[in-house]
């Protein structure tokens, strides 16, 4: 995004908000759709810790609303875009909200995002669970970096590459963002299908949702970053059609996180809606 965004400003001025919105969709719709289907279908029933679903998805309706549905609705500038100080504060929310999730996640209750268990097997609520290791967990933030290198570079590569298509095709520029949320979301979607197939829905919406955050809670910051900078003006609010698509996106995961149990209907109605996408004007 920021390649782009420092050869063509003006043309890429809502590409932020767009690949952003791509990889909500992706992921709410998506991976939860797929995973919730593949599980359903081999077990009848996926279940998973509605606590900390609930959680991650609460994060991400509050950074959704403030960084695509704000913009649209502000006076202080023209159009859906913020002031230099809305966009700072934006930045700074979506980045602290997201680093306190991480820190939820991972340490304070890391037992809230693992699978529930079984009822005869049941573990008391004031017991958590034991962290991993100093050695695995530096083994693992290893090949993250790794992955992350290579993912980035990937997206680096074929951004332009499909940036010129689209240009001498006359293609919307709405398919630009799809493409780099697709190959940034690629490992993610690889994982929590994988994880659906041997029966751990938990770690698929886990990887679901967390893609989501890190997509808009560290893309967000940066953005604004490059945009007061540089004095360049981006589009982040979402137009009404899409303020709309994201609430029914957002109330239907609700309903469908809640009970901590979901069954084939959900994973259509998420498959259904995702279908949807770009479609609705």
């Amino acid at each position: 995004i920021v390649v782009l965004m420092l050869e063509s400003p003006e043309s890429n001025r809502s590409l932020a908000r767009d690949t952003v919105f791509a990889a909500i969709v992706i992921t709410t719709n998506g991976i939860v759709g797929i995973a919730l289907l593949i599980k359903s279908l081999r077990q009848h029933i996926a279940t998973f810790n509605a606590i900390g679903v609930s959680g991650a998805l609460a994060t991400l309706a509050a950074l959704s609303i403030l960084s695509l549905v704000l913009p649209s609705v502000t006076v202080s500038s023209p159009g859906p875009t913020f002031t230099t100080p809305q966009l700072l504060f934006a930045a700074i929310v979506s980045l602290v909200l997201y680093l306190t999730f991480v820190t939820v996640q991972t340490i304070r209750h890391r037992d809230y995002f693992l699978p529930p268990p079984r009822k005869d097997e049941a573990i008391p609520v004031e017991d958590h669970v034991d962290p991993p290791s100093r050695t695995q967990a530096l083994q693992s933030l290893t090949g993250l970096m790794i992955s992350l290198v290579a993912v980035v570079g990937l997206a680096k590569v074929t951004s332009p590459l499909i940036q010129g298509y689209v240009d001498n095709r006359g293609l919307p520029q709405m398919l630009v963002a799809i493409s780099i949320a697709l190959i940034v979301l690629l490992p993610e979607s690889i994982s929590a299908i994988k994880a659906a197939r041997y029966g751990r829905t938990q770690t698929s919406l886990n990887l679901a949702y967390g893609s989501a955050l890190a997509s808009i809670g560290l893309t967000i910051p940066t953005i604004a970053a490059i945009s007061i900078l540089f004095s360049y003006e981006i589009t982040l609010g979402l137009n009404s059609a899409e303020i709309v698509f994201l609430a029914l996106t957002l109330v239907v995961s609700t309903l469908t996180v809640v009970s901590g149990s979901a069954t084939l209907l959900q994973g259509v109605i998420h498959l259904s809606i995702l279908g949807t996408y770009r479609d609705w004007e």
